[in-house]
């Protein structure tokens, strides 16, 4: 007889209020740990990324699309349609909310205070609730309003400026790192957050941006500067 696998996250409920890449790729990692995902999809149109593509899983089948994009990062979870921006939608997630454990979303700062599921309304229905934010400057100062887009982080956080050929143009990786290191952070911050509430019983607000986590992957590169006074180089 085979013994029951028990997974790290096993119990732990996560509400997933993201989209496309960055926190997809957060609530995926939390999934492969072993927690229970329930991914909120708008009705009809679903998760953006189903339909970036192609290539898609189908090409012949109907909406929404199941892409190679929307799958890489969406594994392990439990769909559900609902419809926030009506009144008995947002009661049934903050219904799901009050069970849950951890919340992660990734709209631009401030926006999901019009559904009444912003980190103080929720934190009055679940007060030990983890309450991750991705947004692309952070949730205060000049650009928390804007939205944020790898390509665009890529450039103003300085990692273009060290990417592509010595005496040619600052280039894009071709991947969308910004994305995908600010899933990891958001992983790294949602399970340190665990063990706090696990030792004080409380909640958490972590507020994590796409700037904040690329400018992180120049810090040995900034301190070649500090030190050298030399600006570093593209060097591929």
């Amino acid at each position: 007889m085979k013994k029951k696998i028990i997974e790290s996250l096993e119990g732990i409920n996560v509400f997933d209020l993201t989209r496309v890449l960055a926190g997809p790729t957060a609530t995926q990692i939390l999934g492969d740990l072993g927690a229970n995902i329930i991914k909120v999809e708008r009705p009809s149109s679903g998760d953006d990324s189903r339909n970036l593509g192609p290539p898609y899983l189908d090409d012949k089948s109907e909406n929404p699309r199941e892409s190679a994009y929307f799958l890489s990062v969406n594994r392990n979870k439990n769909s559900v349609s609902i419809d926030l921006t009506k009144k008995e939608g947002q009661e049934l997630a903050k219904k799901i909310i009050k069970k849950c454990d951890v919340l992660v979303e990734n709209f631009r700062a401030g926006n999901l205070k019009q559904y009444g599921l912003d980190f103080k309304s929720i934190k009055k229905i679940n007060p030990e609730i983890i309450y991750c934010s991705i947004t692309g400057f952070g949730q205060d100062g000049p650009y928390s309003k804007r939205g944020g887009y790898d390509y665009l982080v890529q450039a103003m956080g300085g990692i273009m400026s060290i990417t592509g050929e010595n005496k040619g143009n600052p280039t894009k990786i071709g991947v969308g790192v910004s994305d995908i290191i600010t899933g990891l952070y958001a992983t790294i911050s949602i399970l340190s957050a665990l063990r706090f509430r696990s030792l004080t019983s409380k909640g958490q607000h972590i507020d994590i941006s796409l700037m904040d986590s690329q400018v992180s992957w120049l810090s040995y590169v900034a301190q070649s500067y500090l030190i050298s006074k030399k600006i570093p180089q593209r060097i591929g």
